[in-house]
């Protein structure tokens, strides 16, 4: 299973963005494992997990970046921003704030990304449409109006997450194939230059982290 893991053709970096609960680590967790954990804690700085998928004939190799949601640790995940080439932008649909701050968090990837980075806002949380605050009309014209595709999810039921992750890597795979195509430069997207090897230090999720690296 490790050697099938390590051979791919792109490898391409995705952050998780958005306020402190709104299900990042499990969105996660859901598509590189197929798990749910309704006691999921805080993310504590950032996590990472992976997953190869077959995009139009290549294998893509997703390295996922879990960044905590907190005021406190938004000094320090600003730095894992570097090399991400997508971004999913979550928030909890029966949590207005969450949303509103969807712009200062839009805001801040595109101060410290890449200026092609492939956006997506995710309204996380399908599951609870009896609590929903934030109708899908107003979101759906707020992508539209900033330029960022749209999906709403559910980590809880597995609604759309498989799709979430697919459309925004085979959306990253078609501009770096486009710009490969017509021989232009390709080093904001090159599979070998734009994932920065980084030290973080282990969580107490650590020992899973291991398993999810296997290929599904």
């Amino acid at each position: 299973m490790s050697n099938r893991e390590d051979e791919y053709d792109y490898l391409f970096k995705i952050v998780l963005i958005g306020d402190s609960g709104v299900g990042k680590t499990n969105l996660l967790s859901r598509f590189t494992r197929n798990e749910f954990n309704l006691e999921s804690k805080s993310t504590i700085g950032v996590e990472f997990a992976t997953r190869s998928i077959n995009v139009e004939g290549k294998t893509v190799k997703a390295q996922i970046w879990d960044t905590a949601g907190q005021e406190r640790y938004r000094a320090i995940t600003s730095a894992y921003y570097r090399g991400a080439v997508g971004a999913l932008l979550v928030y909890d649909i029966a949590k207005h704030l969450t949303y509103e701050n969807g712009e200062r968090w839009l805001k801040e990837l595109r101060d410290h990304a890449d200026s092609n980075i492939v956006i997506m806002l995710v309204g996380n949380k399908s599951d609870l449409r009896h609590l929903r605050a934030v109708p899908t009309d107003e979101a759906r014209a707020f992508s539209e109006k900033n330029g960022l595709s749209f999906i709403e999810t559910s980590a809880l039921d597995s609604s759309n997450v498989e799709l979430a992750f697919q459309t925004s890597l085979t959306e990253i795979y078609r501009i770096v194939s486009q710009r490969q195509m017509s021989g232009r430069p390709d080093s904001d997207f090159a599979p070998s230059s734009n994932v920065v090897p980084i030290t973080v230090q282990p969580t107490n999720q650590a020992p899973k982290q291991a398993a999810c690296c296997q290929n599904m």
